[in-house]
């Protein structure tokens, strides 16, 4: 026990409760009803695609248990609640998969024929992009998911990824709004992606696209990602360009729940611990491992020297980093396993200093956690156990490291997503 009092089972604590306190900022049952629009003179009709559609559909009939909503939300395998008159469809995800497929083209059936007293509201989260999953005339969903798995693991952006999607799609970059019109279009979004730009969350089936063929093509090409010759035959066609803005009629997306809130009430959590937080940013991004190492230097100057905070602190970052795979591999494991084995490994087990990072929905790339904890005796204890760390982190295969000394987080689908949440607590006074 260090200075602070702060032994590994209170850091573990501490932890888990700035990470849980992270995860219900985002809950839509608590935040969605605040930013609702006014009721409809027409018809109601609720679509959605996202981790997050299900719930949020069940709470927007909760707050408006008088209006006669209709509609459809797609959402994962495993993510659907009750709803009473919101038709919910599970799909796949990160792969897309047929049931996608046809929820999609359910959302875009509809949004047709409506009036000009007619509202459309939008229910969108991370995850729609792949669950609303309709092809663009020309292609296939076996070209769908080929472009998926490509991209997947070729170290692209979130930004990137779905700018690709985009001009895939018939439903992303907008194209969902435009089939609704003359009816009005409200779009209530869970920003899982840094810079909460709407028109990258969920692909933004109902917000303009300022993306191009053109960029699209270009970051194929920067990347290497290996897609279809389908693919390539309609990104070079460039037939017909998304919605651009100023040319599409739909209100200004709201945000009801973003990173930057969920870091901020995990920073409560932190006070209320006895730790200074300290915000890093909402939006970091770059290589997995890399961020680990950058973390593990920044903890390092704190506790040997109080900068850029004193201990006992915290420091709390969000955002969405990449996993590139090369060479050998790939193992088992997320981008939040693999950014805190960087991180042990950096550390080198160093003292008083603990982590967690963990992506909000529950589920840290395709495996059944949402991340995990790295504690001082990491290192030692892997090595005990007879696995070397370094080599597992050359190999991505952070989760079986993780999960072989029992420090995995599990915490089930949350029902929201607002991306990563990873905090570093450094316990002892330099």
């Amino acid at each position: 026990m260090g200075r602070t009092g702060i032994d590994d089972a209170a850091a573990r604590a501490i932890l888990r409760g700035v990470f849980d306190a992270a995860v219900a900022a985002a809950d839509p049952r608590v935040v969605l009803a605040r930013h609702l629009p006014a009721k409809p003179p027409g018809r109601c009709i609720v679509v959605g695609g996202g981790k997050s559609a299900a719930v949020m559909a069940a709470a927007l009939e909760d707050a408006w248990p008088d209006v006669a909503l209709e509609g459809v939300v797609v959402t994962r395998y495993g993510h659907a609640v009750p709803t009473r008159r919101i038709e919910v469809i599970e799909a796949a995800h990160p792969v897309p998969d047929a049931a996608g497929q046809a929820g999609a083209a359910r959302l875009l059936a509809a949004v047709r024929g409506l009036s000009a007293d007619d509202l459309v509201i939008a229910l969108i989260s991370g995850g729609a992009s792949a669950l609303l999953s309709l092809p663009a005339p020309g292609l296939t969903l076996a070209d769908k998911q080929a472009v998926s798995r490509a991209l997947l693991h070729s170290g692209a952006t979130i930004t990137e990824m779905n700018a690709v999607r985009k001009h895939l799609s018939a439903i992303k970059g907008g194209r969902l709004a435009a089939a609704a019109a003359p009816a009005r279009v409200v779009t209530l979004a869970i920003s899982d992606v840094p810079g909460d730009d709407p028109a990258v969350i969920g692909s933004g089936p109902t917000v303009a696209d300022p993306t191009t063929f053109a960029e699209a093509r270009a970051i194929l090409a920067r990347t290497g990602a290996a897609v279809p010759a389908a693919v390539v035959a309609h990104l070079e066609r460039a037939a017909e360009e998304t919605p651009k803005p100023g040319r599409l009629a739909a209100d200004p997306p709201i945000l009801i729940a973003t990173p930057l809130m969920a870091l901020r009430a995990a920073a409560a959590a932190a006070e209320a611990a006895g730790l200074t937080p300290l915000i890093l940013g909402d939006a970091l991004e770059g290589e997995s491992r890399e961020l680990g190492t950058v973390l593990a230097g920044i903890a390092a100057s704190v506790r040997a020297a109080g900068v850029p905070v004193a201990p006992p602190c915290l420091l709390l970052s969000g955002g969405e980093t990449t996993v590139t795979i090369r060479g050998a591999g790939p193992g088992r494991g997320g981008r939040n396993t693999e950014c805190l084995l960087g991180l042990a490994v950096a550390l080198r087990g160093a003292p008083d200093i603990w982590a967690i990072a963990g992506d909000t929905d529950g589920i840290d790339g395709t495996d059944d956690a949402a991340g995990a904890i790295v504690t001082p005796t990491t290192l030692a204890r892997a090595r005990a156990a007879g696995l070397d760390p370094r080599a597992l982190l050359d190999r991505h295969d952070s989760y079986g490291l993780f999960d072989a000394l029992g420090d995995l987080v599990r915490t089930g689908p949350t029902l929201t997503n607002v991306n990563d949440i990873r905090a570093v607590l450094i316990a002892r006074a330099p």
